[in-house]
């Protein structure tokens, strides 16, 4: 089967970096479903991993976390799936990605895709909508209705997952909510998604806010930056508020928070399927929860760009724009 993978971390501009090879088809395990993969996208996870993760000498390791597709065969056990099937999933840190022909996926972590996407569309979202439905409602405690009318700040609104969480909060709380952004399409694209403000995080955070009368700041979604923008952070919070946060930042001045009994959460939307943690199969319920808000037109595709064919060239050209901090929302490749 056609493969993208890496033998070696090289800068993207390296045509080592990705290439082009023929891998195996592989065989489901007991709970695997093997996917025909139809499209995916790319998310920062995959530049990191490529630029830190270098495989065993000789070995070729493939990149790739969200896909849709169809159900191409079952193992023994699998009871959720059936083939011919369409899904969509993020797939697992420890284990072969989804940039090939055919994939493997525990059934666990899969979704049923959205009928009213095409695969394409539906690619874009399923990393993201896992990692800010977790962030907010398992990590940081955030309530679903509309009972709650404070405030969440999401820093990096126009990124992959402050598009979704920016939907999500929405329509799943009464919270208001503030998306940052510096450029004036990242600004138009959080306000279209549904931001009730958006702030410049390029300038002091906490003096926009404050004209903006809103109710106390409790949730921050730390979502890029998160070193910089740290101080600015634990002076905006409420007392008894909340920091979650996904990126990767040097050991932080947490005693910022102390003072107004703040906390500090952090999520992985990995730690599920890494570990095999008990309630694994939350993943797959959460994404089926997606598909029925996308089909019911309730929250919509982050979906902004297709880079062509999945092929060596094209991911490169992926990759190097998710490095360059310039994107906006979510980049896919579609067929082979």
């Amino acid at each position: 089967m056609k493969a993208i993978g890496y033998q070696q971390s090289l800068p993207i501009e390296d045509e080592r970096s990705l290439v082009d090879c023929e891998l195996p088809k592989p065989e489901p395990g007991p709970h695997d479903i093997r996917v025909a993969v139809k499209a995916v996208s790319v998310n920062p996870i995959d530049t990191k991993v490529r630029m830190r993760a270098a495989p065993p000498a000789g070995e070729t390791k493939v990149l790739g976390f969200d896909a849709a597709g169809v159900v191409d065969a079952v193992g023994s056990s699998v009871t959720l799936f059936q083939p011919g099937d369409e899904v969509f999933y993020a797939g697992s840190i420890v284990r072969q990605g989804t940039n090939s022909e055919f994939h493997l996926v525990d059934e666990r972590i899969v979704g049923r895709k959205p009928r009213t996407l095409s695969f394409a569309q539906a690619a874009a979202l399923p990393l993201t909508s896992i990692t800010a439905w977790e962030l907010m409602f398992d990590r940081m405690g955030i309530a679903q209705g509309k009972d709650d009318t404070r405030t969440l700040l999401i820093v990096g609104g126009a990124g992959g997952v402050g598009s979704i969480m920016i939907q999500l909060a929405r329509k799943l709380t009464g919270l208001t909510v503030i998306a940052t952004a510096s450029r004036p399409e990242t600004i138009q694209w959080c306000l279209d998604l549904g931001a009730h403000h958006v702030v410049d995080h390029s300038k002091p955070m906490k003096e926009q806010i404050e004209k903006l009368k809103v109710p106390p700041v409790a949730w921050i979604a730390s979502l890029t930056a998160t070193e910089p923008h740290f101080k600015a952070m634990a002076d905006i919070l409420a007392p008894q508020g909340v920091i979650g946060l996904i990126d990767d930042p040097p050991p932080l001045e947490t005693t910022l928070i102390k003072g107004k009994a703040g906390s500090l959460r952090w999520e992985s939307m990995f730690t599920r399927s890494t570990f095999q943690t008990p309630d694994m199969i939350t993943q797959h319920h959460l994404l089926d929860r997606v598909a029925d808000l996308i089909d019911a037109g309730e929250i919509k595709t982050t979906l902004d760009k297709v880079f062509g064919k999945i092929n060596a060239a094209n991911l490169r050209s992926a990759h190097a724009t998710i490095e360059s901090g310039k994107s906006i929302g979510k980049i896919v490749l579609e067929g082979w």
